[in-house]
């Protein structure tokens, strides 16, 4: 026993000497837990198809791919570990990879990749949820991301107003936050479901917002969701196409109230409530009719009280 506390005492002085600790694995460990991590996925098969093509890629099964994905999830988040999920884009990885002269077919360039997403990409956190409730998610915020990247490159390209210098997709900005907090005013207090939609010459963007607000106070929003939204309005004022914003509020003891506006002259004019009506129950992309929900007032959108909009050319 006495040679032990001897060997312990020395071995102490000497750890200290060179500046280390017998417990240098434990803290290796902490450290590790502190540190997040990123797991890039492909959601779909036809993303996975397009990774097999590199050799180094160690899967050929998709589902098999998710299952062992879910379990390496399971097991970071049992070591406490902070984990968030990337969407792996296979064309968006190839032109990585050859803008960064990296070769492609290697793990390392995979983990790179995912890296950079992770810090410029949709995300989501991961707090052990099956993967089947994340892949909508993930697949829901990269569209918005993509939605909102678009809308504002059409506003950046639009320049300066002819007749005023003006920026007009700054103006036009402005402008769609100004109806946006007037309309939130308006609204009253409920958790409100706001839609807009506008077509652009290459696709028709769509954002959505939610918000909460009391009998008291503003209204309670993200402030991404937030700037989505505007942005997409804004591309509606500066292109003066034929853009609409459906809000749906829901409230205690209450049936939902849906009400309706379009985009006209730089501002929301109110639907009748025939036509919020027949733009909420007629499907979008075939425009058959659909049963009206149960429990759901059509109504005409109200005055938001928004200050008239400046013209520009």
């Amino acid at each position: 026993m006495a040679q032990q506390e001897n060997t312990k005492h020395n071995s102490s002085k000497h750890n200290k000497k060179h500046g280390t600790t017998p417990h240098g694995p434990t803290l290796r460990r902490t450290l590790r837990r502190e540190a997040p991590s990123t797991v890039g996925l492909l959601v779909d098969k036809e993303d996975f198809a397009a990774m097999r093509r590199y050799r180094t890629f160690p899967f050929d099964d998709h589902t098999a791919y998710l299952h062992q994905v879910e379990g390496l999830l399971k097991a970071l988040a049992a070591q406490g570990m902070h984990t968030t999920i990337a969407l792996f884009d296979p064309e968006d990885y190839a032109e990585f990879c050859a803008e960064s002269g990296l070769d492609a077919d290697t793990g390392a360039s995979r983990s790179r990749f995912t890296a950079e997403i992770a810090a410029a990409g949709a995300t989501v956190a991961y707090s052990g949820q099956r993967l089947t409730d994340v892949i909508p998610l993930l697949v829901s915020r990269a569209v918005r991301q993509a939605t909102w990247e678009y809308a504002t490159l059409l506003l950046a390209d639009l320049g300066a107003c002819a007749d005023c210098g003006q920026d007009i997709g700054r103006a036009a900005f402005d402008r769609a936050s100004h109806l946006l907090m007037r309309l939130l005013e308006t609204a009253g207090p409920g958790a409100h479901h706001l839609v807009c939609s506008t077509p652009t010459e290459n696709d028709q963007l769509l954002a959505v917002l939610h918000t909460h607000r009391d009998t008291t106070g503003p209204a309670r929003l993200d402030t991404s969701e937030g700037a989505e939204f505007a942005t997409v309005l804004a591309v509606a004022i500066a292109l003066e196409s034929p853009g609409g914003v459906v809000l749906r509020t829901s409230a205690p003891d209450s049936p939902d109230r849906v009400h309706g506006w379009r985009l006209a002259h730089g501002t929301l004019a109110p639907l009748t409530a025939g036509e919020v009506f027949n733009a909420y129950c007629t499907d979008a992309e075939t425009g058959e009719p659909v049963s009206p929900e149960s429990g759901v007032e059509y109504s005409a959108g109200f005055d938001i009280g928004a200050d008239p909009a400046e013209r520009h050319h």
